[in-house]
């Protein structure tokens, strides 16, 4: 049986491309970075290379990027990381976030609350989008940072950063972005954002997991939250992971390169998944359909389906989907992300996640709608004759 992927979101295959970055760092290039001999020269040069490459995917300076293990290390860096920098002794911190954030940002935020940290979540509208009104009335003048993200990894919704980042510096306040999901399917330029912060991670565009980077504009500073052998000017210590790190920016400087293709292709395929479901299966909901959305994602609910149900039956046909976010240790529980957006029960306990990647073909994406109208009517047709 042929099987067909669409969880892209949760992450992606490492292209051959990268994978031929990343072999002679196993072996060959082996070196300690942090040696001076010939062979910790030769990983210094793919790290170099790797920075490079990763912040010009970006528009960033080479010194602007921190690697780190991946998006959550990321998130928690800058978000954690920033506030016991410029923390003042005596002095209560104010953080702004929002409620469709995803967990990496939002576990955090949490825990910085317990410690005495002040936080603000800011509420979404039926599509996932903040206010702007409400952001510009959250702040305090002891607010010390936002954390919104780019795009949602469940609905894919895009939030206006740049006008985030205008309200945010005016109040003088900086601004980080989880832009885990965004990265590699619409264009972002650190500069023209405007943004302080910003975290990727390289599995979620076709690199190896375990490498991430955070961008921190010149100026930002941050505590350590790993610490010991200074690396990475002492924001990150360790030993670096030289042969993910040469992946990640090898993937990055794929993915900056057919970003225009890639979207429109994905955008296409998803657009007509969408029409299809809406077309042949009654009560559906598609999830964040009004917001401007990342070209491959697709959060869909069926009435009267229970999704855990339904991605087990369609992963029998061969049909590999999500529930939600696939960052939850396969627990099955309600989307926050969902439940912030009002999505009515019937729709948010059934809603599942379809995300297209580089390897979706018309083919497949026509299959797959076949395999979900036909799964979707079975199972209502059996709860019907079940009495249920």
């Amino acid at each position: 049986m042929h099987r067909i992927y669409l969880d892209y979101n949760a992450t992606t295959p490492v292209l051959p491309e990268v994978m031929e970055e990343m072999l002679p760092c196993f072996s060959k290039d082996f070196g300690n970075p942090s040696s001076m001999h010939a062979h910790g020269q030769k990983a210094r040069v793919a790290l170099d290379t790797a920075r490079e490459r990763v912040a010009r995917s970006l528009g960033a300076a080479n010194y602007e990027i921190v690697f780190t293990s991946g998006g959550t290390e990321s998130n928690n860096l800058a978000i954690a990381g920033y506030l016991a920098k410029s923390a003042e002794k005596g002095k209560i911190q104010h953080l702004i976030t929002s409620a469709v954030e995803h967990n990496a940002v939002l576990k955090v935020c949490q825990h910085l609350a317990k410690g005495g940290v002040e936080l603000t979540v800011l509420p979404v509208d039926r599509d996932g989008i903040i206010n702007t009104g409400e952001l510009k009335a959250a702040f305090r003048e002891n607010t010390a940072l936002v954390s919104i993200m780019t795009a949602n990894n469940e609905t894919g919704v895009i939030q206006p950063l740049a006008e985030i980042v205008e309200i945010s510096h005016e109040k003088g306040v900086p601004v980080h972005t989880d832009a885990i999901q965004a990265f590699g399917k619409i264009p972002l330029d650190v500069k023209g954002l405007g943004v302080d912060m910003l975290s990727i991670s390289g599995h979620k565009f076709y690199g190896p997991k375990g490498a991430g980077a955070l961008y921190l504009r010149r100026g930002i500073l941050v505590d350590a939250v790993v610490r010991g052998g200074g690396q990475e000017k002492g924001m990150r210590g360790g030993t670096e992971n030289i042969p993910a790190i040469a992946g990640l920016g090898k993937a990055c400087e794929l993915a900056v390169a057919g970003l225009r293709d890639n979207f429109i292709r994905k955008k296409a395929l998803r657009d007509g998944l969408q029409a299809l479901l809406l077309k042949e299966i009654p009560d559906t909901r598609i999830n964040g359909y009004h917001g401007k959305r990342i070209p491959n994602t697709l959060s869909v609910g069926f009435a009267g389906i229970e999704a855990e149900a339904l991605a087990v039956r369609l992963d029998m046909e061969g049909l590999s989907v999500s529930t939600g976010a696939a960052c939850s240790s396969g627990a099955a529980q309600v989307s926050h992300v969902l439940k912030a957006m009002d999505v009515p029960a019937e729709f948010m306990n059934s809603a599942i996640r379809l995300s297209l990647g580089r390897g979706s073909t018309p083919g497949e994406i026509d299959k797959a709608a076949r395999i979900i109208i036909r799964t979707v009517a079975e199972m209502r047709g059996n709860s019907r004759r079940s009495g249920r």
